[in-house]
């Protein structure tokens, strides 16, 4: 029996396996490791994952607080986590401060017309959550610059006092580069930034952030990838577990002669007799199409029977084409899955093959795919 025969799962091509128990695990290593409040980022539908089963999972771990970009986002989540804080990373919108009023949500400030814009809604007695302001330190993205950030926290009064705001904060550039000296100039201009809000709880740990040597806590940090099991300390050993695996069925096997050109445009040759399996998965259904493998470059891959096998020519919309030449016989027949994330081929490995990061393949989880919810 494979894991596709289920009446829920039989007419899809794909199958996501989601482990939430893993996901709580890894926001309450991470919880440890800073000691302090960890929040949880949960945009892009939870990093592809979905909003409203990683809230919930979250919450009943004992998470209290949000972070999504859009404000539609935060709309999905607190409809799932009703007492908790939840921050829009991209801010007020014009003319949304309604909308933030009705479903207690907190705008993350980061220009003086958001500021203003706030700062007026609430005066004209709206009851909302107090707000975020973001102080931007080396993106040139989003934010104040520390300067007006501090300009704005010596003043005993004024837009800051009007805005109410609740938390102060950064991000960072390159937190998973160690080494990188842009690092010291973060921690350094942001421990300026805090000290000017005394009192007010402040925040700069991403999820790599975390494992930065000399980086405080603060009160609060946001980890985001590394809650999904991407590794926040690249180049070493990923101490997050892993919390998606994907899995693809055979729908067809064929053998062909060497000089055989395979997929759209003939792009890979075969060099010798081989064993080929299409499987029910293209890039429709998120798996980049820069995962293709041609004669010239090389590029994902596929685990059948436990044995890697590569990917051969383009990745198309809703198939893609593997070399099972090499797997047990009895894993590469029609109907059957492979993995295409999950044992060696973790999120890093799929991304390189992709030529891309894992951060892009977990976003692009396709909607097609059967979702699989675990360990809760």
């Amino acid at each position: 029996m494979t894991s596709f025969d289920t009446p829920e799962n039989a007419g899809h091509g794909a199958l996501l396996t989601i482990d939430l128990g893993v996901l709580a695990a890894n926001w309450r290593l991470l919880r440890q490791r800073a000691g302090t409040e960890a929040s949880a980022v949960v945009k892009a539908n939870a990093y592809g994952i979905g909003i409203e089963p990683a809230v919930t999972a979250l919450t009943s771990a004992g998470c209290k607080t949000f972070f999504v970009a859009h404000l539609s986002e935060a709309v999905r989540a607190r409809a799932v986590a009703p007492e908790a804080t939840i921050y829009v990373l991209n801010g007020l919108a014009p003319e949304t401060g309604g909308t933030f009023a009705e479903h207690d949500l907190s705008p993350v400030l980061g220009s003086h017309e958001e500021l203003l814009e706030w700062a007026g809604f609430r005066q004209s007695g709206a009851r909302v959550r107090p707000a975020a302001l973001h102080v931007d330190t080396a993106m040139n993205r989003l934010g104040l610059w520390p300067g007006e950030g501090l300009d704005l926290a010596r003043e005993k009064s004024g837009v800051i006092a009007a805005a109410g705001i609740g938390l102060v904060m950064s991000h960072f550039a390159s937190s998973e580069v160690v080494d990188d000296p842009a690092n010291a100039r973060q921690i350094a201009a942001f421990a300026e930034i805090a000290a000017a809000f005394p009192g007010v709880p402040a925040s700069l740990l991403n999820s790599s952030g975390h494992f930065l040597p000399n980086c405080p806590s603060y009160q609060l940090t946001r980890p985001g990838y590394a809650l999904y099991g991407g590794n926040p300390t690249p180049g070493k050993p990923n101490p997050m577990r892993p919390v998606v695996g994907l899995e693809a069925r055979i729908i067809q096997l064929r053998e062909v002669e060497a000089g055989t050109q395979v997929g759209y445009n003939g792009t890979w040759t075969a060099k010798g007799r081989r064993k080929l399996a299409t499987i029910s998965l293209g890039y429709a259904d998120g798996y980049p199409r820069n995962g293709s493998w041609t004669d010239r470059s090389q590029g994902g891959s596929a685990l059948v029977g436990g044995v890697r096998c590569p990917f051969v020519g383009t990745v198309s919309m809703d198939l893609i084409i593997v070399d099972v030449s090499d797997a047990p016989a009895d894993a590469a027949v029609r109907g059957a899955p492979v993995t295409l994330i999950g044992g060696e081929l973790d999120l890093e490995t799929v991304g390189a093959g992709a030529k891309t990061i894992g951060y892009e393949i977990l976003t692009s989880l396709g909607r097609r795919h059967a979702r699989r919810y675990v360990g809760l």
